[in-house]
């Protein structure tokens, strides 16, 4: 199980810290309040969308990973419960945290010769390139919500 354990320990990396980006969720997401979360900036999708984004094909994958079939469609991706205060922006960071542990104990559980077998189809290909693929996808979403969050802050800054 040592390939399953390493992409576990990326998947962990990208969500609670330790990868040489020295950028994570965990990290990024702690101190954005529900009202940020939710800042709407012309043609570029709020931090709140993203974050469910994010999780919605971890949890994907989690229920694969649980015995489950792939129920899944891009097109409900980006349509996150709704957030009217601090409470509801909680429940779903509380979700991505819950999600990717739960993701982690079951990837380094994998045995390796599993992950060169389909993923629930084979048109998906792989567990190993779906499971490096939520990595990528992670890491490149993470970089828009860094991005967001500091044009919104610096913005913030400037009309005081």
């Amino acid at each position: 199980m040592q390939m399953a354990t390493t992409i576990a320990t990326h998947f962990r990396h990208v969500h609670f810290g330790g990868n040489w980006t020295c950028v994570n969720l965990l990290d990024t997401l702690k101190d954005v309040t529900w009202e940020e979360a939710l800042h709407s900036r012309e043609g570029f999708n709020t931090i709140a969308v993203l974050t469910f984004h994010i999780n919605y094909f971890v949890d994907a994958v989690l229920k694969v990973l649980e015995g489950a079939p792939l129920d899944a469609n891009d097109a409900f991706s980006f349509t996150h419960p709704p957030i009217t205060n601090d409470a509801d922006w909680q429940r779903l960071l509380e979700k991505l945290w819950s999600d990717a542990d739960r993701f982690i104990t079951l990837v380094e559980q994998l045995p390796d010769d599993r992950l060169h077998t389909d993923m629930a189809d084979p048109k998906y290909g792989t567990w190993c390139r779906n499971l490096h693929g939520i990595i990528e996808h992670t890491h490149y979403h993470l970089g828009q919500i860094v991005v967001l969050k500091k044009l919104m802050r610096s913005e913030a800054q400037t009309r005081r």
